[in-house]
């Protein structure tokens, strides 16, 4: 019998502290989010078995045991929740639909196991993949919040082009993945929203339409401007895109908006955070930090050299003055030319809050007053008087 973490009801959701974010550049178990939609299935990697099924020719029931003993492969790639950022989106422009994600739905990891396009290779899929063709991902291990399971899909021309390393994740930072991460079996789409990045993998299917999840069809998705509410969105679902690669971004993680602070004229100020290619067009190649609410921007330093589907972190040192109205924002590019655009609020509402990729921005920052300098003040007062 199967043991769950969480319920249907509440499952576990969560984000690291800023700092904790950006204390490494490769996310560690215990220092990553969490993201479900439903209780966290706890299963014997030794009875386990992923179905291999749809429109192929040879249809497959592997052991987690044998995906053991294909050959590996290794890649390094960030795993982001569409709704990073979310609560920016509600903050700066106007209530959203979802969960309060600040800027840490987001890690980055090395990621190990068999390349789905080996897989499909074996199976030997009978569909054209230049045309409008899918392989879904599922997990029946339990219900969730809106659907009897948790599935979806991409475009079976990405699934199997060896180029975009679609991988059966066996390991994380070469280790088995934890009940948390997906354990035994879970799908990482590099550069693809997270929602794809199916855990507890059971199933994969070859077809001709996307997965019919509820989390393929009426989330996750970009709703025009005019859509204000959930009644109002069943009516346009069916007509949007499922989001697939995520937007290039970068946001400001420490200090922390309205951060009490050394004057950066005594004490340089350290601004840092991170920073995310868009879908496979990376590696980020450039941050920018703006201290004058985007009139001017200088260059900040990538601390780590990142791949095409890795984040970067970054810091910039500002010693000029601070005042509360100020406000610091930052930008990336990645190899692709791609480059954010927007400042905060400027438009990019949408009622399930995802995918926003405004400028990352602090504000608020206040000085910390001179102590000492107040009591030599007082006291050249006081022998005034005297």
């Amino acid at each position: 019998m199967s043991q769950f973490d969480g319920t249907v009801e509440e499952p576990l959701n969560r984000e690291p502290p800023p700092h904790v974010l950006i204390g490494k550049f490769i996310s560690e178990e215990g220092e990553a989010y969490d993201r479900n939609h439903g209780p966290i299935p706890h299963i014997s990697a030794s009875t386990h078995l992923l179905h291999i099924d749809g429109s192929v020719s040879n249809p497959l029931d592997i052991p987690i045991s044998y995906l053991h003993t294909l050959p590996q492969h290794t890649v390094l790639a960030a795993l982001q929740c569409a709704g990073n950022r979310r609560h920016t989106m509600r903050t700066k422009e106007k209530e959203v639909w979802g969960i309060d994600w600040h800027n840490g739905a987001v890690m980055n990891a090395s990621w190990t196991g068999v390349l789905l396009s080996d897989i499909l290779t074996l199976a030997n899929p009978t569909l054209d993949p230049t045309a409008s063709s899918h392989v879904a991902f599922s997990c029946y291990q339990t219900a969730t919040q809106d659907d009897g399971y948790y599935g979806g899909s991409i475009p079976l021309s990405r699934a199997l082009d060896k180029n975009m390393e679609v991988l059966i994740a066996l390991k994380m930072n070469g280790e088995d993945l934890t009940p948390e991460r997906g354990y035994p079996v879970r799908m990482i789409v590099p550069g693809v929203a997270g929602a794809r990045a199916v855990k507890w993998l059971d199933r994969i299917t070859v077809q001709k339409q996307e997965s019919s999840n509820a989390y393929q069809q009426k989330d996750y998705k970009i709703l025009p401007p005019e859509v204000q509410t959930k009644e109002q969105a069943a009516g346009y679902w069916h007509k949007l895109p499922s989001i697939l690669e995520t937007p290039i971004n970068s946001v400001i993680c420490c200090p922390p908006s309205g951060a009490e602070i050394e004057d950066p004229r005594v004490k340089p100020l350290k601004i840092g955070g991170y920073a995310l290619p868009q879908g496979s067009e990376g590696p980020v190649v450039k941050v920018e930090v703006s201290c004058d609410d985007g009139c001017t921007w200088e260059n900040a330093r990538i601390l780590n050299e990142g791949g095409r589907w890795s984040w970067v972190l970054w810091e910039f040192e500002y010693k000029g003055e601070v005042t509360e109205e100020m406000s610091f924002m930052c930008k990336a590019t990645d190899k692709g030319g791609n480059t954010q655009k927007i400042k905060s609020g400027d438009g990019q509402w949408n009622l399930r809050g995802v995918g926003y990729n405004a400028y990352g921005e602090i504000n608020g920052l206040k000085v910390k007053r001179k102590v000492r300098g107040d009591i030599r003040e007082g006291l050249t007062g006081i022998e005034a008087r005297l």
